[in-house]
């Protein structure tokens, strides 16, 4: 086991983690969400902890717990330290940091704001204090033009000349775009990644934003896990749950990530109030977003501006007219 986690933190890698170190790696029947979030309240419930499982009274807890999880499933994620040591020198050798939902350091936005819906794993790459300055969350399609991708772009400037962070998911177009703009500008980016963030932190392009502690990259997801749609689609909780506005400068109708990133808050999460494009009355996707209780984004042009309107984002409060749309104020 590595010194440099804690025991809480290996043990939840151990059940809820693929521990991918290779092609040959062990396939395991790995702990879901839901299973282990039960898992964790029995624990809690018997005045317990995740490290008491690689403890001298792990059989004693096992048994116990057999009516929540198969005590021979979760021997057999336990007796996994073997592979956990490789995948953990193998983060190690890349500057990849991991944190638990029990660790103190998780950021508690998004403890606080998904709950039980937070990752038990977050891996991560640079600063992890930037964690906690999230400010504006720019996304958008993967696909789009040279105009847009510099509007991104200059709004990543503006953020930086304001001192703001910016919070995107690092997916190519806008994504890239937002984040790129912000860090030649001198200022911070939180990227949210759904894959490969094991290759991500040895891109030249961006090591260098890493080392000098402009850029921190995190993913709820293995280092070595490749594209998946559902992770891209789950992973947008996470980008909202760092920021408190988003900007959503693109988006198709009905359908991508982005599209339903954006209206699951609009409609369900609610977690920050949700901006779209200024000029952007002509892509069906951004006056569909509107109609559902987007506001239209200022494009404030300078620090002072920009600082402004996100103050201003931060003061607003939600609340639910008769047509089932939100309306937003300025609140205590």
């Amino acid at each position: 086991m590595n010194s440099l986690i804690s025991t809480n933190t290996q043990a939840i890698l151990l059940l809820a983690t693929p521990l991918i170190t290779g092609r040959g790696s062990p396939a395991a029947e790995i702990l879901t969400l839901g299973e282990y979030n039960r898992l964790a309240r029995a624990l809690q419930d018997a005045q317990r902890e995740p490290a008491d499982l690689l403890g001298p009274e792990a059989n004693d807890i096992l048994n116990d717990l057999q009516d929540i999880i198969d005590k021979e499933r979760l021997s057999g994620l336990l007796e996994r330290g073997f592979l956990l040591s490789q995948a953990l020198d193998n983060w190690q050798t890349r500057a990849i940091w991991v944190l638990s939902r029990a660790d103190n350091e998780y950021p508690e936005r998004i403890k606080s704001r998904l709950k039980d819906s937070a990752p038990p794993i977050l891996y991560g790459c640079g600063d992890s204090a930037i964690l906690d300055t999230g400010r504006l969350a720019i996304v958008g399609s993967r696909k789009v033009d040279e105009a847009l991708r510099e509007y991104t772009e200059n709004v990543g400037r503006v953020a930086a000349q304001a001192n703001e962070t910016v919070v995107s998911g690092g997916a190519r177009g806008i994504d890239q775009s937002a984040m790129s703009g912000v860090l030649q500008g001198g200022g911070r980016a939180i990227g949210v990644l759904a894959d490969s963030l094991g290759r991500q932190v040895l891109s030249r392009d961006l090591r260098e934003y890493l080392m000098e502690s402009q850029l921190v990259l995190i993913s709820p997801y293995d280092p070595s896990a490749g594209f998946n749609v559902g992770h891209a689609m789950q992973r947008n909780k996470v980008i909202y749950a760092l920021a408190d506005a988003a900007l959503v400068v693109s988006s198709d109708y009905g359908k991508g990530g982005t599209w339903a990133g954006a209206i699951e808050q609009l409609e369900k999460l609610h977690f920050v109030p949700i901006y779209v494009r200024s000029n952007g009355d002509n892509e069906k996707g951004l006056k569909a977003l509107q109609d559902k209780g987007a506001l239209v984004w200022s494009d404030p042009s300078d620090s002072e501006s920009f600082s402004e309107a996100i103050n201003v984002q931060v003061d607003l409060v939600k609340r639910t007219n008769k047509q089932g749309k939100f309306d937003f104020q300025e609140g205590t």
